[in-house]
Formats: C-alpha cells, structure tokens, sequence
C-alpha cells in the first residue's frame, strides 16, 4: 500500500511557538510529528511514501532521507504552493497508479485501521473514501454530512454542534482529477470536493478513535503531552 502525505505548509499559526521549522517537522519528544504518522502507516502495512514538500523542505530530505524504518520515501517538490489540491494532483506523478493511494495531512495524526479502510474502498468500488471523525464540537473544522455511508455536503467551520468532520485521510483513485477541468494551484477542499461532491460521491468511512492536529499551538500543546500516552498502544 502507498500513501501521500502533505508535508509543505507554512505553518504560520505555528510559528510563534515553532520557528523556523515545517510543521510536520514540530519535535514532540525529541522526535518530528511527522516520524509519528511514519511509525504509524508502518504499522499499518504501508509500503511506499511520498512527501509533498515546498517549505524548507530541506529540513525533511536530510532527515528521512529515501528510507525510513524500511518504508520507501519519495519526494514531489513544490516549486511553488500549489493549494493542497495542486499538491495531491503533483504528487500523483510519483506513484504506483495502478493501485489506489492514501492521502493524509503532515500535521494530524488519527488512529485507524489502514486494512479495513482499503478493503471497504475496494470492495464499493469507490473513486475516493473519505474518512470522517466523530467531533463534539465541529466549530474549527467545519461538518460533514452524510446518507447511506455517502458524503453529501460539507459545511464550513463556524457550526459548534457536534457531528462528522473530515479527517484528512482519503484514499483515492490514481485518475480522481482526470475527469474535471482545474487548474495547477487549487484547494483539495474548497474548489475540488465541495464543488463536485454531487459528482464523485466520496464514500464515507466513520471512525471514533485518537485524532490530534498540531496546527494551533495550543494542539501542538497537547500532543506534547498526549503522544507519548497513546503511541505505545498505537505502534
């Protein structure tokens, strides 16, 4: 299995307590967040990694290099910001495409099982699986609605209720873009899933286990100190 990892933001919200460093590359415990999420797809019989990167992106070469713990390592450079959209697009130059990828965040962590995920995309024969987390508070991150396990519509941050979010992990068919005509430098999230949710019918795939998001310092707090409680039992 193979996954894409989005690993080259900017992290300005992180700045005033991380400087100078790509938020993947935020130490929790002497260890980048990012070698956490590594570990983890590790666990999770993932193969083949390919880092998406643009800021200092230097910092993630020299330190994972083209091997880490025995996972292959690959890197789509962004010579330019991209737009999370334009970065996933780019990246899927790198990869196997005849097998769907895994695509996720470099700065959230969320416990799942990467088996069961691959299994239901292929058995429902999905273009793209997004995987929803259970939230008591979906203000930050906005609501994700669903019917008979298909997403549906998207509602964007403001709503405190509690209900479904969007987790950022997909996993997605090679050719997901081929179909729809957008440009080099697109959000994955605004210009591309809300407006051809109707089209692409994302499979929905529920989970309601650990998630942590270090974009905010007071998460990057908190995974600090929740991460070395939850890793021995993840890996």
């Amino acid at each position: 299995m193979q996954a894409v990892i989005l690993a080259g933001g900017f992290g300005t919200r992180l700045r005033s307590v991380v400087a100078d460093t790509p938020k993947p590359m935020a130490l929790i415990h002497g260890k980048p967040f990012l070698a956490y999420i590594l570990d983890y797809l590790i666990s999770q019989g993932i193969t083949d990694v390919v880092l998406s990167v643009h800021y200092l992106k230097e910092q993630i070469e020299t330190y994972f290099k083209t091997k880490y713990n025995g996972i292959s390592i690959r890197y789509a450079v962004e010579e330019q910001p991209l737009g999370t959209g334009g970065a996933i697009k780019h990246a899927l130059n790198y990869i196997d495409t005849s097998s769907p990828v895994f695509v996720l965040n470099g700065d959230t962590f969320l416990k799942l099982d990467y088996q069961i995920l691959f299994s239901e995309h292929q058995k429902n024969a999905s273009s793209m699986t997004i995987v929803l987390r259970k939230m008591a508070d979906c203000s930050r991150y906005g609501v994700v609605f669903t019917e008979k396990n298909t997403v549906t519509t998207f509602k964007e941050q403001g709503d405190p209720s509690s209900g479904l979010i969007n987790a950022g992990v997909y996993l997605i068919q090679p050719d997901l873009f081929n179909p729809f005509p957008i440009s080099e430098k697109f959000s994955f999230e605004k210009d591309f899933l809300f407006s051809h949710v109707a089209t692409i019918k994302p499979r929905a795939f529920v989970v309601d286990d650990y998630f942590i998001d270090i974009g905010v310092p007071e998460d990057y707090a908190r995974a600090s100190a929740e991460l070395g409680m939850h890793m021995p039992s993840i890996i």
